[in-house]
C-alpha cells in the first residue's frame, strides 16, 4: 500500500486514541483543585520505602531509649497504669491504658514502657509522608515531609518518652489525612473514621479541642459546608462523643476535678514563664530550624489552595487559640506534619532544591543531640543536651532515691514499720516508691497528688517517712519530725528532687490522722 494510501487509512479509521500523556505531578498547592487522582499499583513502592524508614526510626528508639532511666511523668503513668479508670487528674485514659498494655506485654522494661510511644511516632512519619502524596508530590517530596515530621524535637521528644503527647500528634495528624481523604473522594463516609480520631483524641489529650475548633471552622468556611446536610457528618459527631462518653461520665462523678489540675497548671506555667516563648517554641521545639523553611512554605502552600483550605482553618485557628490561651509552644506540635507535608509537595522539582532540602534535614539531625538520651551520664555531650533539655536530668536518680528510703525503712524497728507508711509530696517520688519499692520490702507509696489523691491514705499510720516537704511545712503536723536523709545526688547533677526538697524526714506523732487531713492536702503537679 502506497505511503499516501495508508495515511488516508489511518485518518478513515484512526482506530483507538491514543492516551493523553499525564502531565508532571503538581507542584504547586494553588492548583490544588487539578491533582491527579492517586493511582493505585499492585505494589506501592513508596508506601513500602515509608515504612521502612519508620521501621528503621523505630528500631533506632528502641535501642537508644534505655539510657538512663523512667522519667518522673513516666513513673507517674506507670502507676496510673497499674489502677485503670475511665479518667486521671492530670490526663485522659487512653495514656495509662497503654501504659497497662505495655507492663502486660513487657513488665517494667524501660524500651518495652516507650514502646508504643515510639511507635506512634513512626506512624506520623508515614503520615506525612502519605499527605505529601494526597497533595500531588513524588517521592521526594514524601521522603522530605517524612523526615521533617521526624526531626522535629517534639517528636523526638515524644519518641523517647512516654507521654500524651506522643498519641495526641498521632490522633491529630490521623485526622488530618482523613479529612485530606473526604476532599479528595468527596465521600462524606469519611466522617465516621474523622469521628473515631476526634473520640480518641479526647482520650487522649484534652487540647484536641483546640484542633477540633479549627476543624469546625475550616467545614463552616469552605464548601465542607455542604456535608452539615449528611448523615455521615453526624454519625461521625456521635461517635466522638460516645468513644469520649465515659471520660465525661468520670469528670462528672469526679466533679471536673480535672478542671482545677489544669487551672493549676497553667497558672503555674505562666508564673513561671513556660508560656513566655511561644513563638520561638514554633521555631525551635514544635519543628526544628532547619526546617523552617518548609513549614513556611506549606503554610503558605495550604494559604493558597482552593481545594485544601479547610487544612488552612485546621492550622491557624488552633495556633491563635493556643496564643489566646497563653499555651505552651510545644502544644501546635502536631500541626506541623501537614505544614510539612504540604511544603514538601510545593516544592519546585529541580534539583537544586531538593538538594537544598537534603542539606537543611541533615543539619536538622542535630537536634538529636539536644533532645535524644544517647550521651553517658556526665559526659560533655551529655552536659550540653541537659543544658537544652530538662527532661534528661528528671531521668535520673529514682532508683537510687528508693535504695535511700530503703535504708531509712530498714533502721526502724519491725514493730514501727508496721505502722510506717511513705508520704511523697510529688509524683515522681511516688510513682518511684511504687516501682522500685517492692523489690525492698516497702509499702506503696501515699501521696496527695493528682490521681495519688483519690486513692486515698490508706491505713492510719502512726509514723511517716516524708519525701519532697521542708521541716516548716512538716512540724505542725507532727509531735516529731527528724531529718534521716538526703535525695542521693552521685552524679552531682541538679534536678527537681536535689535542688528543690532533697531532705528526707521521719515523723512521728501525727496532731491530726492522716485521713482527717486528706481533703486539705489535696495538690496538683
Amino acid at each position: 500500500m502506497a505511503a499516501s494510501d495508508a495515511a488516508a487509512c489511518r485518518s478513515l479509521h484512526p482506530g483507538p486514541p491514543e492516551a493523553p500523556r499525564r502531565p508532571p505531578v503538581a507542584i504547586d498547592l494553588n492548583l490544588c483543585d487539578d491533582f491527579p487522582p492517586v493511582v493505585r499499583k499492585p505494589f506501592d513502592r513508596d508506601l513500602a520505602l515509608l515504612l521502612a524508614i519508620a521501621a528503621l526510626k523505630l528500631v533506632f528508639h528502641l535501642l537508644t531509649n534505655t539510657q538512663y532511666g523512667f522519667h518522673r511523668d513516666e513513673l507517674a503513668t506507670l502507676a496510673d497504669a497499674r489502677h485503670l479508670d475511665w479518667g486521671f487528674v492530670a490526663y485522659p485514659p487512653l495514656t495509662p491504658f497503654l501504659g497497662r498494655v505495655s507492663l502486660t506485654l513487657f513488665g517494667t522494661s524501660l524500651t518495652g514502657f516507650r514502646f508504643f510511644a515510639a511507635l506512634a511516632q513512626s506512624v506520623v512519619l508515614v503520615l506525612a509522608g502519605l499527605l505529601a502524596r494526597r497533595f500531588g508530590g513524588g517521592r521526594a517530596a514524601m521522603l522530605i515531609a517524612a523526615f521533617a515530621a521526624a526531626l522535629a524535637p517534639i517528636s523526638l521528644g515524644a519518641s523517647s518518652l512516654m507521654q500524651y503527647v506522643s498519641f495526641d500528634s498521632l490522633l491529630f495528624v490521623l485526622m488530618a489525612y482523613f479529612v485530606v481523604r473526604l476532599v479528595d473522594s468527596g465521600d462524606s463516609r469519611w466522617w465516621v473514621p474523622i469521628g473515631a480520631a476526634i473520640g480518641l483524641g479526647v482520650m487522649t489529650k484534652y487540647t484536641v479541642a483546640f484542633f477540633v475548633a479549627g476543624l469546625v471552622a475550616g467545614v463552616l468556611a469552605t464548601p465542607l459546608r455542604t456535608h452539615l446536610r449528611s448523615k455521615w457528618l453526624w454519625i461521625g459527631a456521635a461517635l466522638s462523643i460516645l468513644i469520649a462518653l465515659p471520660n465525661l461520665l468520670w469528670q462528672v462523678r469526679h466533679d471536673f476535678i480535672t478542671l482545677d489540675f489544669l487551672k493549676h497548671i497553667h497558672a503555674r506555667d505562666v508564673r513561671i514563664g513556660r508560656t513566655s516563648h511561644f513563638f520561638a517554641d514554633q521555631f525551635l521545639t514544635s519543628a526544628n530550624l532547619f526546617t523552617a523553611p518548609l513549614w513556611l512554605f506549606g503554610l503558605y502552600a495550604v494559604a493558597q489552595s482552593r481545594k485544601y483550605r479547610v487544612l488552612l482553618w485546621m492550622t491557624l485557628v488552633p495556633l491563635a487559640l493556643f496564643v489566646i490561651a497563653h499555651g505552651r509552644g510545644y502544644y501546635t506540635g502536631p500541626l506541623f506534619p501537614i505544614l510539612f507535608a504540604a511544603g514538601a509537595a510545593a516544592l519546585p522539582q529541580r534539583r537544586p532544591v531538593y538538594a537544598l532540602a537534603t542539606a537543611l534535614l541533615l543539619l536538622s539531625t542535630s537536634a538529636a543531640l539536644a533532645v535524644l538520651p544517647l550521651a553517658p551520664i556526665n559526659s560533655p555531650l551529655f552536659r550540653f543536651a541537659a543544658r537544652h533539655n530538662g527532661d534528661l536530668v528528671e531521668e535520673i536518680g529514682w532508683p537510687e532515691l528508693t535504695q535511700e528510703v530503703a535504708r531509712i525503712w530498714n533502721t526502724l524497728p519491725p514493730a514501727e514499720r508496721a505502722h510506717t507508711g511513705i508520704f511523697c509530696a510529688n509524683y515522681g517520688e511516688a510513682g518511684a516508691i511504687d516501682l522500685y519499692g517492692p523489690q525492698y520490702g516497702l509499702p506503696p507509696a501515699i501521696s496527695s497528688v493528682n490521681s495519688f489523691w483519690l486513692r486515698g491514705p490508706g491505713d492510719p499510720k502512726s509514723t511517716l517517712i516524708v519525701l519532697g516537704d521542708s521541716r516548716e511545712g512538716l512540724e505542725p503536723y507532727f509531735a516529731s519530725v527528724q531529718l534521716v536523709g538526703h535525695t542521693p545526688n552521685p552524679w552531682h547533677l541538679e534536678n527537681e528532687e536535689t535542688r528543690d526538697h532533697p531532705d528526707i524526714y521521719l515523723c512521728r506523732g501525727p496532731r491530726q490522722s492522716l485521713a482527717g487531713l486528706w481533703p486539705r492536702l489535696r495538690s496538683f503537679g
